[in-house]
């Protein structure tokens, strides 16, 4: 038999089984939400789901409950890969081998405006 219990005022929910990993086994998603139309998503949280159909509805109820959002993305945690903080002089160093990136290496002409 499974194990229920009342969490958020929804009635029993089975802690266990239904086909699913137990609750402390669910991965980490990470929740980008879209404010307005032709803005970026920012991330707002986390949240723990079973897959990412339950990820992307758990983030609808929790993160745009004031029709903050027009879209959301979710995203496992474990396939978000980062640049670290402590490499960020060397990783984001400029290449000075390559001066044809630098605006100094182009002749610019004086009718043409703004560059």
């Amino acid at each position: 038999m499974s194990e229920f219990a009342a969490e958020g005022g929804h009635g029993a929910v089975p802690t266990e089984g239904a086909g699913r990993k137990p609750r402390r086994d669910w991965p980490l998603f990470e929740v980008f939400v879209r404010g307005k139309r032709g803005l970026n998503h920012v991330h707002v949280g986390s949240l723990h789901a079973a897959d990412a159909e339950m990820a992307l509805h758990n983030a609808r109820d929790l993160y745009t409950r004031r029709n903050e959002g027009v879209s959301i993305w979710v995203v496992d945690a474990a396939d978000i890969t980062a640049s670290s903080p402590e490499e960020k002089d060397p990783f984001f160093a400029p290449a000075g081998d390559k001066v044809y990136r630098h605006p100094t290496f182009y002749a610019i002409p004086e009718d043409v405006p703004h560059l």
